[in-house]
């Protein structure tokens, strides 16, 4: 990541704008970091583990049969966009959201190219998660007893957040924020919404919805935020969507509610053929 980076961070580059685009060599950065937890993981998994095929290993799979998978993946964009919805009406209860109201006859057409956006950005988002779910989390999960499930999650999490570390002091999640507070806000954004992500890898013995997910969160849901907000209107990510003080409160409701119903537990979803203690298990 710092590797990836070092190009911008010694340019001295700063985001001082939520609605700021970034750049061709931004972009190139960002995409090259976020192909690096894959390759990681392969890099082990194929010479230094050589425990099996890698796409095994990795839960680098489709869904049987193809209709829950189809389920799966359409879930997976449901629930965080449902989430970011949710966190935006919050924000806007609050008056910290400079909701616009939603403009019908352009919502079409937004929709689409945000969708599209997604989907061509899914081979960056595969190089993460491959990283997270793929591997780091199933090896942190060891026998999966109670003990272990939570350090898995919190160690995940926390490897998650502190991997973004080069963007976060450039300002990239929370413009204008110094690093003290940005820091902690990106550590406890990805330590409630990396379960979501994981549930939807357990519930589906595949890494495809939670990259999907994950895709959402970082493309559409970050478009939701400036879709539906004033044109005029500052945006800060610190009081608005799954980032912000809102976001944490509705996913830490739906985290809640899928730790209390065992959800979250890869013994939720073994079989008979599946041992309680596996990583993953079958819906």
């Amino acid at each position: 990541m710092w590797a990836a980076m070092s190009p911008l961070l010694l340019s001295g580059y700063q985001r001082g704008d939520a609605r700021e685009d970034t750049g061709a060599l931004e972009e190139a950065c960002i995409a090259v970091a976020m192909l690096a937890p894959a390759l990681a993981a392969l890099v082990v998994v194929r010479w230094i583990e050589r425990g099996g095929r890698a796409r095994d290993v990795l839960a680098l799979r489709w869904e049987k049969p193809w209709g829950r998978a189809v389920r799966s993946c359409l879930t997976a964009f449901a629930v965080p966009a449902a989430l970011t919805a949710a966190a935006l009406i919050l924000a806007a209860l609050a008056g910290r959201y400079p909701f616009a109201g939603v403009r019908w006859d352009g919502l079409g057409p937004w929709a689409a190219g945000a969708v599209l956006g997604m989907l061509l950005s899914l081979p960056l988002f595969f190089g993460e998660e491959l990283g997270w779910q793929g591997y780091l989390f199933p090896r942190l999960l060891g026998n999966g007893d109670r003990r272990r499930v939570l350090r898995a999650y919190v160690l995940t999490g926390a490897a998650f957040a502190l991997w973004h570390l080069p963007t976060l002091l450039m300002g990239g999640q929370y413009p204008g924020r110094p690093w003290w507070v940005s820091v902690p806000a990106m550590l406890v954004s990805c330590l409630l919404i990396l379960p979501v992500l994981t549930w939807l890898r357990l519930r589906s013995d595949s890494v495809v919805p939670a990259v999907i997910a994950h895709a959402v969160v970082s493309s559409v849901s970050v478009g939701m935020v400036k879709e539906f907000a004033d044109s005029d209107a500052e945006l800060d990510p610190l009081h608005m969507g799954l980032a912000g003080w809102p976001g944490w409160i509705v996913t830490g409701a739906f985290v809640t509610f899928l730790a209390v119903t065992g959800r979250l537990h890869p013994s939720h979803y073994a079989t008979p053929t599946t041992p309680r203690t596996s990583p993953v298990g079958h819906r």
